[in-house]
């Protein structure tokens, strides 16, 4: 006898942070198709905006009844709704809004940081049309908000599949819009073509992983796979095998070494709004998704996986300290640096305790507002071409560019260099209070030799960030490439943006507590 179907039940209202962006999304390739081009940027732009808006409204919404319960599995174990769920749900929701302004902003003249039409042949006849035409590639808010969905079920994923399923749907408009900057066009295809190319090879890694586990445990939910992992059944070489492959992939998103050498080409070459979202966005939501497979998965494996883990996180932090010290471009610079960071938050994620859970999130949210900022700060300082008939053309992203730029525009250099200040880790930032948090939960859980790589690190670290304050505020720009460096006006998105930026640094340097007692409060995660 045929069993009967039986409908599953969606609870659309505790989904409803994911619902909202992902209809938004397809919305937005709606209106691509039927909204006239003139109204198509505004559209496009408001659309997204409440759309962000509204998952911020729909997290506080549904935030007391997962405190006061604890937090559930929905659509059959595919989906955990906790409190890190919600936590990394309203930080990508308020980060991706912070990162739109970024995206949206145009200069006085007009141009945004995409290419009039991304699949024209670089420097051919139809690309110069397009320039000509103004043509702008609004195709890049769904694509921003495709990503962001696929990031806030990324940390949510309760089974493998799932995880899978999201890690393609926030990549895959990530590889678009690395290619798609408006200047050093090809620059920028390659990094989107190394990016797909390294990227598929990850995936790859995470689905052979997932098959190895299903091997083990005859499920892909996280939850089963736990349980069998206490039970004896002679499968122990498909167990760690799978659980390697699954990290190796979430490892990658979070450029961790020895997966890392994507990093400074892709953030290099994409344009600099899209590497300021990727390297925060993707960074939290790939974290998040470790945070469920390690605490949830590993611990009976402690002794297996661990200390791969700890060696993973040993040198990342060294590596990307190290090579970031002799790098003489500011993105490529950053993008070392958001691999040595990879390196701390991974000491908050192995330390195994519920205050390394809520250090992991408060690091988080604290390294994606520097960020973000940071790199807006990079898309407004531009090259001067010399001569009659000057022009302003791609980022001024050669160190030296940046001298004197503290005595030209002294707000905007203070901004940024309260940004490397928080990435050095210098108290009364929140990058300090991140630092200390994760530090913290690494000796709780007994990994003192951990935090002492960690703190030695971070006190080398200083030197590449203070060589550029120094180079800002006390070179003088007389006979240096500095000389033909200007900041560019424009609508002011992206001066909204640092502004968030810098005021959220401040706060959580200053006045960390409340969201810590908050975080400590919502570090539970759900099997």
């Amino acid at each position: 006898m045929t069993p009967a179907f039986v409908a599953p039940e969606v609870p659309w209202g505790q989904l409803a942070p994911v619902v909202i962006v992902l209809v938004a999304a397809v919305v937005g390739v709606l209106v691509e198709a039927f909204v006239p081009q003139r109204a198509r940027r505004a559209t496009q732009l408001a659309l997204a905006v409440v759309a962000l808006a509204g998952a911020v409204v729909a997290v506080a919404a549904l935030w007391r009844d997962v405190m006061a319960s604890g937090g559930e599995a929905l659509l059959g174990g595919s989906v955990v709704l906790d409190g890190p769920t919600l936590v990394l749900w309203g930080v990508l929701a308020v980060l991706g809004l912070v990162s739109l302004l970024v995206v949206a902003d145009r200069t006085e003249s007009g141009e945004d940081a995409f290419a009039p039409s991304a699949s024209a042949v670089p420097g051919s006849e139809y690309e110069e049309l397009a320039r000509r035409k103004g043509l702008a590639q609004t195709e890049v808010y769904p694509l921003v908000l495709f990503a962001l969905g696929g990031m806030m079920i990324f940390p949510a994923a309760g089974d493998l599949l799932t995880l899978f399923v999201a890690l393609e749907v926030l990549s895959l408009p990530l590889y678009l819009l690395s290619g798609m900057a408006r200047r050093r066009r090809l620059f920028s295809q390659e990094a989107s073509m190394k990016y797909f190319l390294l990227g598929a090879f990850a995936s790859a890694f995470m689905l052979f992983g997932a098959a190895l586990l299903y091997g083990f445990a005859g499920s892909v939910r996280l939850a089963d796979i736990a349980a069998a992992t206490r039970t004896v059944n002679g499968l122990d070489g498909l167990l760690l095998a799978g659980v390697v492959l699954v990290l190796v992939g979430l490892l990658f998103k979070v450029g961790a070494v020895p997966f890392h050498s994507w990093t400074p080409d892709v953030y290099q070459g994409a344009p600099t709004p899209v590497t300021g979202f990727m390297a925060a966005c993707t960074k939290i939501a790939a974290f998040g998704a470790i945070l469920r497979l390690v605490y949830v998965v590993l611990p009976p494996l402690e002794w297996d996986l661990m200390p791969l883990l700890w060696g993973v996180a040993v040198i990342t932090m060294v590596v990307g300290t190290v090579v970031a010290i002799v790098q003489t471009d500011v993105k490529r610079m950053l993008a070392y640096s958001s691999i040595a960071h990879a390196g701390f938050v991974l000491v908050g994620v192995v330390a195994l305790t519920q205050s390394g859970i809520s250090s992991v999130l408060f690091y988080l949210l604290a390294y994606g507002l520097a960020t973000i900022g940071a790199f807006a700060i990079v898309s407004l300082v531009r090259e001067v071409t010399a001569g009659p008939g000057s022009a302003v053309v791609a980022e001024a992203t050669h160190i030296a560019q940046w001298s004197g730029l503290g005595q030209r525009h002294p707000v905007l250099a203070a901004s940024f260099a309260l940004f490397l200040l928080s990435f050095a880790g210098i108290p009364l930032t929140a990058g300090f209070t991140g630092k200390f948090a994760v530090f913290s939960a690494a000796v709780e859980g007994g990994l003192t030799w951990l935090v002492v790589v960690g703190v030695l690190v971070s006190a080398a670290a200083v030197f590449f960030y203070v060589r550029l304050i120094v180079l800002m505020f006390f070179t003088d720009p007389a006979g240096t490439p500095g000389e033909a460096t200007t900041v560019v006006r424009s609508e002011g998105f992206t001066a909204v943006a640092i502004g968030l930026g810098v005021v959220g640094t401040i706060l959580l340097g200053v006045l960390p507590s409340p969201l810590l007692d908050v975080l400590a409060d919502a570090a539970r995660l759900v099997p």
